[in-house]
């Protein structure tokens, strides 16, 4: 199930589906990631309109609310037919086991669903000093990553450092969704618990998802097959 997953942080409708139009020729079509910057710009129909085109999809929205305002809106989202969403783990245990209800299709079909843990622009110290989360963010990870388990989520958002411990805490068939992934030759940007393609393959990653590496590179295509060489091997 191991794969690269592009972030599209667009604006637009009109650049994302530019910037996928460089794939057109390439025989791997890329599982894309839908966050909140393109989601909100463009509506639900980038969603259709990129699924048409034969892309996975994860949509990022990171819900996190009382869990009857989750459930109804992930009854809205599973709608969408995407491949995978998610919402905060931080939401409890109530929360996350609501969403999953509501994302639940008559038929039992459902989308995979994860849980953020911690933002990967979110240090120990920042934890600690500004959420007022005592302890060490490990902990915090494989506690929100077991309360997701319990609510029976398919894995969760971590970092690519947090993989292995999540595996180890919930078994290796538990997901871990690491962004923060950079090349070894890039630049860090605003990410602070970060490693290579290789490196998360290494730790028990099983999506990563990597956006301004591939994004912003002067040949996306080739910076995107570089990602799933090192990934995948």
């Amino acid at each position: 199930m191991k794969d690269v997953i592009i972030a599209c942080d667009f604006g637009s409708a009109e650049e994302a589906l530019s910037f996928l139009d460089k794939f057109s020729g390439c025989e791997r079509k890329p599982f894309v990631k839908i966050g909140m910057e393109l989601f909100y710009g463009a509506g639900p129909g980038i969603v259709r309109e990129i699924k048409r085109r034969g892309h996975r999809i994860f949509l990022d929205l990171k819900l996190h609310d009382i869990p009857n305002t989750v459930k109804k809106t992930m009854k809205v989202l599973s709608s969408l037919d995407v491949d995978m969403t998610n919402l905060h783990a931080a939401g409890t245990i109530d929360m996350m086991k609501a969403a999953v209800e509501g994302l639940t299709r008559p038929d039992g079909s459902r989308p995979l669903l994860v849980a953020v843990t911690q933002l990967t622009s979110t240090s120990e110290d920042r934890m600690q000093k500004e959420l007022l989360i005592d302890g060490k963010i490990e902990d915090v990870i494989s506690q929100y990553a077991a309360n997701a388990k319990e609510a029976g989520l398919d894995g969760v958002v971590c970092s690519p450092l947090e993989a292995s411990l999540v595996k180890r805490r919930c078994g290796e068939s538990f997901l871990a969704v690491t962004p923060g992934i950079r090349f070894a030759d890039s630049a860090t940007d605003d990410q602070v618990r970060i490693t290579t393609p290789a490196g998360a393959r290494d730790k028990g990653s099983d999506f990563i998802v990597v956006g301004r590496p591939v994004t912003a590179a002067a040949d996306p295509v080739a910076a995107y097959l570089r990602c799933v060489k090192e990934f995948l091997g």
